[in-house]
């Protein structure tokens, strides 16, 4: 499988069939700016809660390419009031299977509203398997003792962990997620977009390999096999 860095919390995963993308916000991201839109395929978008900063083209990218969106009972209804239908509601512990796999949602501390103001719901976080691999998207969240289960349950062979701090656990709290995740392969994630959650790259490189995990903090566009 193939994992594309799209800049903050977004990316694709590309599977033998299926293209998955997480929490779309490109078009307004001043570092993703050499990203085009236009050209984003997918055939499903998780979205883990309805921060502008996670969901800003997720409509346009949605009806671009007629994807199922899976997230909140909330968000998904008001993806309906948006006039998009392609949806599937979800919430904390339900798992969604597909022929090629599996998606379940799961707990992330985090606060969640859309863009009208309203109540996005819980925020959430992914487990997706495929592949025989196990990728664990945390969504926005502080870090939290709930990861020690999916350490216990699922142990994820690579995980997408926020870094940046101010609204998300830092690179040592999410160093201590691996940890609980029981994961040694980390991507970094939602670091540098805004001056609230800029990020020292080598002091983060270095803290984790202080606690033999590897994290890596990909260039938007760029793409690793997985």
């Amino acid at each position: 499988m193939l994992l594309t860095y799209l800049g903050h919390s977004c990316f694709t995963l590309e599977l033998e069939n299926k293209i998955i993308l997480f929490d779309p916000f490109i078009s307004n991201n001043e570092l993703a700016k050499h990203i085009n839109i236009e050209t984003i395929k997918c055939d499903y978008i998780l979205q883990s809660h309805g921060h502008e900063d996670h969901l800003y083209d997720l409509i346009e990218i949605a009806k671009n390419n007629d994807a199922l969106i899976l997230s909140s009972w909330e968000i998904t209804t008001w993806l309906l009031k948006q006039n998009y239908i392609n949806t599937h509601p979800m919430n904390i512990g339900g798992t969604k299977k597909f022929e090629w796999g599996s998606i379940k949602m799961v707990y992330a501390a985090h606060s969640s509203s859309l863009p009208d103001g309203t109540y996005g719901g819980i925020s959430a976080g992914w487990i997706i398997e495929a592949e025989n691999k196990r990728i664990y998207y945390s969504g926005d969240t502080a870090l939290t003792f709930d990861m020690k289960l999916i350490g216990d349950y699922w142990k994820p062979d690579i995980a997408l962990l926020c870094i940046g701090d101010n609204f998300t656990m830092n690179y040592e709290d999410a160093a201590i997620a691996a940890d609980f995740i029981q994961c040694d392969n980390i991507i970094g994630m939602h670091y540098d977009t805004f001056g609230f959650i800029k990020v020292n790259h080598q002091k983060a490189i270095d803290y984790f390999k202080q606690k033999q995990k590897n994290l890596m903090l990909m260039n938007i566009g760029e793409s690793i096999t997985i």
